[in-house]
This record gives structure tokens, C-alpha cells and sequence, in this order.
């Protein structure tokens, strides 16, 4: 009879999970200090990305360093890098990072896009199949008093479109109209999955069956790599699912 995991194998696990959060939670935090002031009373992106963090128990002095570094005050310039690719099935990939080390992080992004039949393009390749829009998720299950007032305040508030998919009300907004868009949803106590502003696709793509797991298996490499920020596609998932 074969033995289970030792615990001393189940805390590796669970520590490396856990640094894997905490990496993400940092390159949130840091991208909100970068993007207006270091400081959480004065900055409502940076406040809630501290907030996600402190809920899951990041250490206190990793988020003051991760604020430090966005705010450029420790380690190497912070910048915003967008890369532009090919994934497997020809599937359009925008690929946004926050880096101190932009050769570091192009290498990463080639490598893993080469590991998986894919491609790094030149700027300007694939950014115009895709169009910036403020996104608000809410989890509504078929529920028409959810849906109904989803599409009430979405429409007073501004909503360009409101679609519902795999169990949720999706609400799209110009980015100028999302920071309003977004709390009145919240002040409304409606159930609220994920929001931002993302690069959504023109049109989405049918991805071939034999490409589908090698796809997959790309985004969740793209996602796992330190500096990466975000990754957008154009694929048409089986599941709705990124």
C-alpha cells in the first residue's frame, strides 16, 4: 500500500501555494501604488489591494515593501510592459507585465509561449482585436430579481451592454465610467465576482479540440510567471471560463 504525502511534503505544498498568492497580492499592490499615490487612505486601488492582501494574511512589511516598490522608492523602475503574441490554435494574447527587468521578463513570456506553440509578435500585431472596457462580473445564477436589477442600475449608471453567461450578469462600460459604474453596483450589495478595466476581443475565436489543453496549460504558465500582471485572449473557451 503506497504511503501519502509526508506533512513535511503537504507544508511545502501548502507554503509554496501560499508564496504563489502572496506574489500575486504584491504585483496587485504594487501596480496600485504605481498608478496614483503610496498611500492607501488616498488611493481607493491601492486601499483595496492592501485590504485583499491583509485578508489573507500577507505579512505586513511585504505590503509596505510591495508599495515601495510601485512607488518607485526600493529596487529597480517599475514599468508597465505589454507584450503581444500568438498562443496554440492562432489565439490572439496580450500579455501585461510590471517589471524591474524587462529583459528578464520578455525572456520568460518568449519561453513559455515557445513551450506551448505559440509565438511572440511584434507591438501592434494583436492590440487592435481588442478594445479597453470597464468590466463588472456579478454572480446571478439565473436569478431574474438579480438580473432585473443588474440591468436597472447598470442602465442608469451608464452600462454600454449588460450579457449573461455561465451563471453571471456581465456589465461592459467605457473605462472613463467604470469607477462609477463599479460602486454603485457595490453600494446596491450585489454579489459582485471580479471588476476592472480589461482588454476585451472584438471577436472571439473558435480554439481547435487539439489545442485546447496545450492553451490552457499556456495561460496558466503566463499567470504562474512573477511579472505578469495580466493576460487577455480571444479564445473561445468550451467552459466560458479564462
Amino acid at each position: 500500500m503506497g504511503r501519502g504525502p509526508s506533512i513535511e511534503g503537504r507544508k511545502n505544498a501548502s507554503d509554496a501555494k501560499r508564496g504563489a498568492a502572496f506574489t500575486k497580492l504584491a504585483r496587485d499592490i504594487r501596480i496600485a501604488a504605481r498608478g496614483g499615490l503610496p498611500d492607501p487612505a488616498h488611493n481607493a486601488k491601492l486601499r483595496a489591494a492592501v485590504d485583499k492582501a491583509l485578508v489573507a494574511n500577507m505579512p505586513k512589511d511585504s505590503i509596505e515593501r510591495a508599495i515601495r516598490r510601485g512607488a518607485g522608492l526600493e529596487g529597480g523602475a517599475v514599468e508597465e510592459i505589454r507584450y503581444e503574441g500568438y498562443g496554440p490554435g492562432g489565439v490572439a494574447l496580450l500579455i501585461d507585465c510590471l517589471s524591474d527587468n524587462p529583459q528578464r521578463s520578455v525572456a520568460d513570456v518568449r519561453h513559455a509561449l515557445s513551450k506551448h506553440g505559440g509565438n511572440l509578435g511584434t507591438s501592434g500585431s494583436v492590440a487592435f482585436q481588442f478594445q479597453r472596457s470597464g468590466v463588472v462580473a456579478i454572480d446571478s445564477a439565473g436569478a431574474a430579481d438579480i438580473e432585473e436589477k443588474v440591468l436597472e442600475i447598470a442602465l442608469e449608471a451608464g452600462a454600454d451592454d449588460v450579457r449573461n453567461e455561465a451563471g453571471q450578469s456581465i456589465v461592459l462600460c467605457a473605462p472613463e465610467q467604470f469607477e462609477a459604474l463599479h460602486k454603485a453596483l457595490q453600494d446596491a450589495g450585489l454579489p459582485i465576482a471580479h471588476a476592472g478595466v480589461e482588454m476585451l476581443a472584438a471577436n472571439r475565436v473558435t480554439v481547435p479540440v487539439e489545442a485546447l489543453q496545450p492553451l490552457r496549460d499556456l495561460l496558466d504558465w503566463l499567470h504562474d510567471l512573477d511579472d505578469v500582471h495580466e493576460v487577455f485572449h480571444n479564445a473561445l473557451l468550451p467552459d466560458a471560463q479564462d
